[in-house]
Parts: C-alpha cells; sequence; structure tokens
C-alpha cells in the first residue's frame, strides 16, 4: 500500500531518523506528529496519514517499553475510531487496540488512562452493534468498567458523557415484552442521573446533549404516561436550546427543534381537554418542521432534509383529507 503521508511530514521523519535518540525516543516523537495531525484533521487522509505514523511507532518501539506500546495503540484506536466510512473495517481495528491497550493499562497503567480506554472501546462496539458485528452488552459493560473511575465527584464530564452513552445503549437493545418498559426507564435515568452533574454554564455541551437525549427518550418511550411525557420532553428541549442556537450550532439547533416538533405534533393544546384538539400545537409544530428543513437543506444534510419534508407532505396530506378535524398529526415521527 502506498503511504498516504505527505511530504511535509516525511521530512518530520526523516529529520527522527536521523536524530542521535533511542528507539523509544523516536518511537515517541512519531507518535506526537500522529498526534498533531490528528488533533485538527482537514480530511479523512489526515487520519489515514496519522494510522500510518502511529504505526511506524509502534514498529520503532522496542518490546520492553510496553506501557508505551499501549498509549501508542490507544492514540492509533482514537484515530481509527474518528475515519468516516460505511463499513466496519477501521472501527474493527480500533476494537483491537483498544482492547490490546486495555489489556496493559490495567496492570501498569493509571487507573485514568484504563477508564478512557473503557470508555472509547465502549463506544466503538456500540457504534460497531449498529453494523451488527458485536453485542450490545460488551458496550455497556465497558461504561460500567469506566464508571468505576470516572465518578460523578472528581469526573463530573467523563461521568456525563457515559451516563449519556449507557442511556442510548439501554435504548437501542431489541426487546418488545415487559422488559422494554425498563430499558427504557434505564435509559431516563442515566441521562437524568447525568444531568445531576453537569449544569449550563460550566458544561453546555454535555447538558445540551443530555437533555436532547433525555427528551427523545421520554417523547418515544411506551410509557402510558404520554402526555406527562411529552411535556417533560418540551421542557428538556428548551434546557438544550438554551445551548444550541442558529447562529452557534445550527444542525445540533435543527435536530432540537425537529424533536421538538414532533413532541408538539399530536400534544393537545390544553392536556387537560384533548378534545379540544391541537390547533395551537400543531402550527407550532410545523414552523419549526419548516424552519429545520431549510437548515438542513442549507447545509446539505439531504437525509434529514428528506425527512422533515416527509412529514410537512404527510401533515399536509392530512389536513386536506380533513379540513375540520380538530387534532392533527400522526405522531410516527421519529427522532432526527
Amino acid at each position: 500500500m502506498a503511504s498516504r503521508i505527505d511530504e511535509e511530514v516525511r521530512a518530520a521523519i526523516k529529520a527522527i531518523d536521523g536524530e542521535e535518540a533511542s528507539a523509544a525516543e523516536k518511537a515517541e516523537m512519531l507518535m506526537e506528529i500522529a498526534m498533531g495531525l490528528q488533533a485538527k484533521p482537514k480530511s479523512p487522509a489526515q487520519l489515514l496519514s496519522a494510522v500510518e505514523l502511529y504505526e511506524r511507532s509502534l514498529a520503532q518501539c522496542p518490546p520492553e517499553q510496553f506501557l508505551l506500546h499501549a498509549r501508542i495503540e490507544a492514540r492509533m484506536a482514537t484515530a481509527l475510531q474518528a475515519i468516516p466510512g460505511n463499513t466496519s473495517e477501521y472501527l474493527e481495528r480500533a476494537r483491537t487496540s483498544f482492547e490490546a491497550a486495555r489489556a496493559i493499562f490495567k496492570d501498569h497503567g493509571t487507573a485514568e488512562e484504563t477508564a478512557e480506554t473503557e470508555m472509547n472501546l465502549g463506544l466503538v462496539i456500540q457504534t460497531l452493534c449498529g453494523m451488527n458485528k458485536a453485542i450490545i452488552t460488551d458496550a455497556i459493560s465497558a461504561y460500567q468498567r469506566s464508571l468505576r473511575t470516572f465518578d460523578k465527584k472528581k469526573y463530573p464530564k467523563e461521568f456525563a458523557i457515559l451516563q449519556n452513552n449507557l442511556a442510548t445503549a439501554f435504548l437501542s437493545m431489541a426487546f418488545t415484552d415487559q422488559r422494554s418498559k425498563m430499558r427504557e426507564a434505564l435509559a431516563v435515568q442515566s441521562f437524568e442521573e447525568g444531568l445531576t452533574v453537569v449544569n449550563l454554564i460550566d458544561h453546555p455541551t454535555e447538558y445540551a446533549m443530555l437533555q436532547s437525549n433525555l427528551g427523545n427518550a421520554l417523547q418515544y418511550s411506551s410509557s402510558s404516561h404520554a402526555v406527562e411525557n411529552n411535556l417533560r420532553a418540551l421542557e428538556a428541549y428548551g434546557e438544550a436550546l438554551k445551548v444550541r442556537t442558529l447562529q452557534t450550532t445550527p444542525l445540533e439547533y435543527a435536530n432540537t427543534i425537529s424533536n421538538k416538533a414532533n413532541c408538539l405534533l399530536s400534544l393537545p393544546d390544553d392536556p387537560e381537554h384533548p378534545e379540544n384538539g391541537n390547533a395551537e400545537n400543531l402550527a407550532s409544530a410545523i414552523a419549526l418542521y419548516e424552519e429545520a428543513h431549510g437548515i438542513f437543506l442549507a447545509n446539505n444534510v439531504s437525509e434529514n432534509a428528506d425527512m422533515v419534508r416527509g412529514i410537512l407532505l404527510d401533515i399536509r396530506r392530512e389536513q386536506t383529507n380533513d379540513p375540520g378535524g380538530k387534532s392533527r398529526g400522526n405522531g410516527e415521527a421519529r427522532p432526527v
């Protein structure tokens, strides 16, 4: 396979080869160059270049430097994890590298290194589950092991991210019996647990992520308390939108207002008197869908734009077929 490394990086590698340094020192230098490429990649090619550098670093690393070897493996796995694509190849390689690093960190690394590796491993496994290449309980186990170190007092940010990942893992489990309600309850509990340690001021990104995902979990749960859950979901979306704005995060904003619209779609204007219909909430939902559709189109997110357009067409078709209806919206929308 031809090298993907550009001339500037080749020059740096050549300089390292000419250095009067030990093999371990040269391995560290190569790792640092790879980390620099990975930090702000301008294209997938740069991530692939970083992986090649990590591989060179591993080849240079002396066998007795097992802890350095583990750190290079873990770094390379994060680069592999970030490479976009529709196949599982890079994710499966990332899993192998994370597992190799974890085996060493467990006995020789710091607790934080082990926990970070477990957290990243869980995310890789969870992504592979969506490709039918892994088991979701393995991801849940990795997150739970990570939580032994990343507790809510010392590591609130990591704790919140792990609770979010756990919740989404619970929701991805395919149960159709009574256990489905249990996993939904566990997911809501995890989102709410994450929100106990982050706040709008100090952790805005994590706060918005948890609130938005909590809203989705509440809205699409199979609970018999649909109206109550939808009202709680609207509050959660409102909190998320304090962070996700059109100016700062347009796509996250569009996703959130789309999900808020889904929630409004079949919610009665007056929960105490559902027989009066939802004309006001329906109008608000349509306005939010139209705004989101425009944002998705402007940012070339065609899949989401098509999804929202389909919902709008369904609403208009229903309005045409039932012009005198008090309550519209089929309630079939799903999280964007």
